[in-house]
């Protein structure tokens, strides 16, 4: 089968994660496998299987550019230089590379809410023209339904296991919480700078590590509010911005904890990743989280009891669940995910395997 899977960027985002390793997967099954996508900042974060083609879009960066205008140039780029009728399935993984496209299979890892007008409307109409969906948690699955009428299949994340599991752990002069997503309204750093502002009360040794955060919104304004926040709490985080793919599992695997306080969420596999590594992982207690993670992980839904939680995560170890973490994360694999996703693009009626 020729299978095009659609992204929007080059970057270290969770969907394009996702799609690089959706795509080696269904590539080591024999598939013929394309990844497109928009070449922000050059080629991807990380080396990618010689069996996977890559099609990457020069999207060169434009000085004031708004995100409205830089959402519309994404989607015509993208349109402009994708050739559907080459494959069999066409698989888009976000809102730009759905709308770039006039059939597609859709991905739909969470929904937003924006206050962009070019944003809406993509957000719109990369969820109500593709003619079939799939969704990494049931959770997500149920808003779709409710909300639109629709009817996703469910494939949940792989999670490359032993790249986490195998990992030494970076060993630093004190002990930290990790964070990884950057700093921006949807990955709850507001409430964790909070949060952590609690914990040190009890353990001031613990340091606030930020990792991550390459995106394609403009969130300066969130930052300056978490920049005065942190001042306001006399505490200064360590924020790395990007990891290099290479050095991210021995930070992960070094945590005294792993925060996760996203307000909205798909399936969570950068948590997932730190379950796979033996790390306490803390969550902000969303349906979709508590669906995806059980009793693996501890929850807390505001920063005093995030903060609670995060001072239990850190105290004595507990074998128990680090143990069913790392089974839960270990289930979880690629190949799995893979031959559901063939199944699944098997399962369309043959006029939507190609373009119109």
């Amino acid at each position: 089968m020729k299978i095009a899977l659609l992204t929007y960027s080059t970057r270290p985002r969770g969907g394009v994660v996702h799609t690089l390793a959706l795509a080696e997967a269904l590539a080591a099954l024999d598939h013929e496998v394309t990844v497109w996508t928009l070449g922000r900042g050059g080629g991807f974060f990380r080396a990618v299987d010689p069996r996977v083609r890559l099609a990457v879009v020069p999207f060169p960066d434009r000085a004031g550019e708004s995100v409205g205008a830089r959402i519309v140039r994404s989607i015509a780029l993208l349109r402009e230089a994708f050739t559907p009728s080459a494959y069999d399935i066409v698989h888009a993984q976000d809102c730009i590379s759905a709308n770039a496209v006039d059939r597609c299979v859709r991905t739909v890892h969470h929904l937003d809410q924006f206050t962009t007008p070019e944003l809406i409307a993509c957000h719109e109409r990369a969820i109500i023209r593709p003619y079939a969906h799939i969704c990494v948690s049931s959770a997500v699955a149920t808003e779709l339904s409710a909300g639109w009428g629709l009817s996703p299949m469910v494939i949940p994340n792989g999670v490359d296991y032993e790249r986490f599991a195998s990992a030494v752990p970076q060993r630093g002069e004190h002990p930290y919480v990790l964070s990884v997503g950057g700093i921006e309204p949807r990955k709850g750093s507001l409430d964790l700078l909070a949060a952590y502002a609690e914990l040190r009360t009890s353990r001031p040794d613990l340091r606030l590590v930020i990792a991550g955060g390459e995106t394609l919104f403009d969130y300066r304004d969130y930052r300056a509010a978490w920049d005065r926040q942190a001042a306001a709490l006399d505490i200064a985080p360590t924020v790395l911005g990007p990891v290099d793919h290479d050095s991210l599992p021995s930070l992960v695997a070094g945590a005294a904890a792993f925060a996760f306080p996203s307000t909205k969420e798909g399936f969570g596999l950068a948590a997932m990743e730190a379950l796979a590594a033996g790390v306490p992982v803390v969550v902000r207690d969303l349906p979709v989280l508590r669906e995806v993670f059980g009793p693996a992980v501890h929850y807390g839904h505001n920063p005093s009891s995030l903060a609670a939680a995060l001072l239990e995560a850190v105290g004595e170890p507990d074998p128990l669940r680090r143990d069913g973490g790392r089974a839960l994360a270990a289930a979880h694999t690629w190949d799995s995910a893979a031959r559901r996703h063939v199944a699944f693009y098997e399962s369309l009626s043959s006029p939507h395997l190609t373009e119109a």
